[in-house]
């Protein structure tokens, strides 16, 4: 892999005009066929929404970290830092691999959800807070298994089981606050998306712009996950 792949992908990769939300118009299509197997549209795809869904959940659990009122809150913070720093880690050395460019912002749907979970504060803070996330998670955890039980590239598979087990310990500790509204998060996770797509897209970094890096706390505890490479 390398300049041949590259210069195959081309302006495929960035799924510029695509909500990394919901699948592709031609989620099947194959776009490149690297050594790990072939490369889709649903996976390119996937790729860029873990690489999303960690910029906007890493900066909430720093939020959460602090101003949480509860051991438990603080707890689902620090597990977002630390499980999306890893996570993200994952994800670039894919992207790398594969000739993926990846966004250094969030969607402007998940820059709102940042927006607002910081000028919240109290138990409001820490029950909206355990909510979206517990419901974009969701939706984010069907997501995974779909791509883990599809992809035939073996880069992705592995990117989808480590994303599994993140994505999953997230939900798990923010359930454990006891603080999610399961009524909102079941209407949010069956309720068909009706945001334009640019609303729900990363957007594209600028060609000089170095690439953000989540990087985990310096007491981090979680150990590394098997290389995905």
């Amino acid at each position: 892999m390398g300049g041949a792949l590259s210069l195959t992908l081309g302006s495929l990769l960035y799924p510029a005009m695509l909500g990394v939300q919901k699948v592709t118009s031609a989620p099947e299509r194959v776009i490149a066929t690297p050594a790990t197997g072939p490369l889709t549209e649903a996976d390119r795809d996937f790729v860029v929404q873990v690489r999303s869904a960690g910029l906007w959940e890493y900066p909430v659990g720093q939020t959460a970290s602090k101003k949480g009122t509860t051991r438990a809150v603080k707890t689902a913070g620090e597990h977002l830092i630390e499980g999306h720093a890893l996570l993200d880690a994952a994800c670039r050395k894919v992207a790398g691999q594969l000739g993926i460019t990846l966004p250094n912002q969030p969607s402007p749907q998940q820059q709102g959800f940042v927006a607002t979970l910081r000028a919240e504060s109290g138990k409001r803070f820490d029950t909206d807070m355990a909510t979206i996330l517990r419901a974009t998670d969701g939706r984010l955890l069907s997501t995974i298994a779909s791509v883990r039980t599809t992809t035939k590239n073996s880069l992705v598979r592995a990117l989808a089981g480590q994303a599994n087990d993140a994505v999953l310990d997230n939900i798990t500790v923010l359930e454990k606050t006891g603080l999610v509204n399961f009524s909102q998060v079941l209407l949010q996770e069956t309720t068909t998306p009706t945001l334009p797509a640019q609303d729900i897209t990363p957007p594209p970094p600028a060609a000089t712009q170095p690439q953000v890096v989540l990087t985990p706390p310096a007491n981090s505890t979680l150990s590394p996950s098997p290389s995905t490479g």
